[in-house]
């Protein structure tokens, strides 16, 4: 008897669960509220005076500096959308744009900067020891040579080098002199003489002898890299006469360089080959490239670089063939007296 009252309510509690179920679906659930956004961090407003560096908290002054360049950065997009904004609307009424301040443009007033209608210029040049080169008298003749027990990169360099030069030859030192390899260049009718040197195998400088009369230049070399060591690089190059691209020789002394570098290649190139040897003057820094220009359609031309490529800067230009002991030099780089001023160049 007892186990039956005992089923009855255990039926009834689930029937009452049941029905207790019912009524809760039945019944509109509440929605939960949706979160309210919080509202971002206002910018802080610096003074005008604010300097970032008072603050003595390292943690405190890095923050804040983030902040302060946050804050500048939006500064600066807001002024350039409104200036684009302006420009758009005036048309063709709006201003010129400004242009950049560089080093370049503010460049201290050189006297000695070329004036292409200067008839001393032009006289000069006339009675150089490049004139011949330039009258098309003579062709170039090149000889390549390094300093004594060269290493595996300077060897390639020159290698590489009399490819990129046309009509000249590589011959090493083996313990020879300059001032007895000169009279034996002129002897064998070579036009000039090209030396790199090196310094814990690597090229550190050049050297460049117009034969027979000079002058003679030396450059620091850096950042010399060869064909291989380019990711991206052509084909081997071809025997065409390449073109000769001289870029911001303004000054006299610039003027000298450059015809320098002009004279070691053929004066009339082979523009079959498509090939191009650059010499681009920045900052009194000489950067070396080498490439060919490809024609992808009607519109587009790529470039293909071939290599080596390097970079020079001038020490000293010596009037004759190369001399230390006994020759005169026009021009020496005095690291101290002459670099006081970024914006001061020589070439």
């Amino acid at each position: 008897m007892e186990a039956v009252i005992t089923v009855n309510k255990a039926r009834a509690r689930a029937r009452a669960r049941a029905k207790g179920k019912k009524r809760r679906e039945a019944e509109p659930q509440p929605q939960p509220e949706a979160p309210q956004p919080q509202p971002a961090d206002p910018e802080p407003q610096f003074p005008p005076n604010f300097n970032v560096s008072e603050i003595k908290n390292k943690q405190r002054r890095q923050l804040m500096y983030q902040r302060w360049r946050r804050l500048q950065r939006k500064e600066q997009l807001a002024s350039k959308k409104k200036r684009q904004k302006e420009r758009v609307a005036l048309g063709d009424k709006a201003p010129p744009k400004e242009v950049p301040k560089t080093i370049e443009n503010q460049r201290v007033y050189d006297e000695t900067v070329v004036d292409p209608n200067d008839e001393e210029v032009a006289f000069d040049e006339a009675t150089d020891e490049f004139s011949s080169y330039f009258s098309r008298e003579t062709t170039p003749m090149i000889l390549i040579t390094t300093s004594d027990r060269p290493r595996g990169k300077t060897v390639r360099l020159c290698e590489q080098m009399s490819k990129v030069i046309p009509n000249s030859h590589v011959y090493y030192r083996r313990g020879l002199a300059l001032k007895k390899i000169i009279p034996q260049c002129m002897a064998r009718g070579f036009t000039d003489l090209l030396v790199i040197n090196e310094d814990r195998k690597v090229p550190n400088g050049l050297i460049v002898s117009h034969l027979p009369n000079g002058p003679t230049a030396h450059f620091k070399m850096s950042n010399a890299r060869l064909a291989k060591e380019r990711k991206r690089r052509g084909k081997e190059p071809t025997k065409h006469t390449p073109e000769v691209i001289l870029n911001n020789f303004s000054t006299r002394l610039g003027h000298s360089i450059g015809r320098m570098f002009a004279s070691l290649f053929p004066y009339n190139p082979q523009f079959l080959g498509r090939q191009v040897a650059t010499f681009h003057n920045q900052r009194d820094y000489i950067f070396f490239r080498f490439h060919r220009y490809v024609f992808r359609n009607e519109k587009k031309v790529g470039l293909q670089e071939l290599g080596p490529r390097f970079t020079l800067k001038l020490r000293s230009l010596q009037k004759g063939t190369f001399d230390s002991k006994y020759g005169e030099y026009e021009w020496v780089h005095k690291r101290h007296e002459m670099d006081s001023s970024r914006r001061k160049f020589h070439l």
